[in-house]
């Protein structure tokens, strides 16, 4: 894990912001009949603009069957996260969770969105504030002499208590000059366990939740979708975060 520099942060503060002007242009662009290449392009485009390359673009972990072929996640209703852009258009009602990343001058910023196109549901609405709440609570637990544990915990605690479901085995996790590095950042957790955060550490905080109450999901036949196992709707919110002596900075605000 590095720790990075106040001049580091300040550079992946530039990235960050690349990736808040795409998730905006993307939500902005979003409506009945859009098609997920469509908004893809959108951020490409945003991207592109800026001098900036994905981190998501070729992305091949183990896990997957395949390079990443697209430069955000579209996750679509029953999708958590990880959803490949394609040609279903989007209609009224449609949950969309965009997740989006951007490399400048050798840094990373990672930052997704939830929202409803067209006419909203009032659970879908009520599962979107949460998981919104949820992220919140985390980046107000990431400050110096906290541990891992304290976020993980606050993330948890909000959404058990309004009763959605939480993935195991996902969440956030180290960010920098790739996008995924150490530590990992559990959404849920025992307070005051795990890695004690320090100035300097930056972490992509990212609640997942799934509206039914239930953990349960699976790998949609693409090897990279993962969709809940009720077809409930899911909500994933994502900031990439600095732990500073002056309080949590949020690299990618939009």
């Amino acid at each position: 894990m590095e720790l990075k520099t106040d001049t580091s942060i300040d550079a992946m503060y530039a990235a960050g912001q690349v990736v808040g002007r795409a998730l905006t242009a993307v939500r902005d662009a979003a409506d009945v009949g859009v098609s997920l290449l469509e908004l893809d392009e959108v951020a490409h485009q945003v991207l592109r603009d800026a001098g900036a390359r994905s981190p998501f673009l070729g992305y091949h972990p183990s896990f997957a069957p395949t390079p990443f072929p697209s430069v955000i996640c579209a996750s679509v209703n029953d999708a958590i996260v990880h959803g490949i852009p394609d040609g279903h258009r989007l209609r009224d009602g449609d949950l969309v969770s965009i997740d989006c990343g951007a490399e400048l001058d050798g840094w990373v910023g990672d930052s997704a969105i939830s929202f409803v196109v067209g006419e909203p549901r009032a659970e879908d609405l009520r599962l979107v504030e949460t998981a919104e709440r949820a992220l919140a609570a985390g980046i107000g637990a990431a400050v110096p002499g906290n541990r891992i544990g304290d976020i993980a915990n606050a993330i948890g605690s909000v959404c058990r208590s309004a009763g959605y479901g939480i993935p195991d085995g996902f969440g956030g996790h180290g960010v920098g000059r790739r996008m995924h590095e150490d530590p990992p950042v559990p959404n849920e957790g025992r307070p005051g366990r795990g890695l004690r955060l320090r100035h300097g550490m930056v972490l992509a905080i990212e609640p997942m939740l799934i509206g039914s109450g239930a953990d349960g999901y699976h790998a949609a036949p693409d090897g990279w979708t993962l969709r809940t196992n009720d077809g409930s709707r899911a909500a994933h919110t994502e900031h990439t975060v600095a732990i500073t002596d002056t309080g949590p900075r949020i690299l990618t605000a939009r």
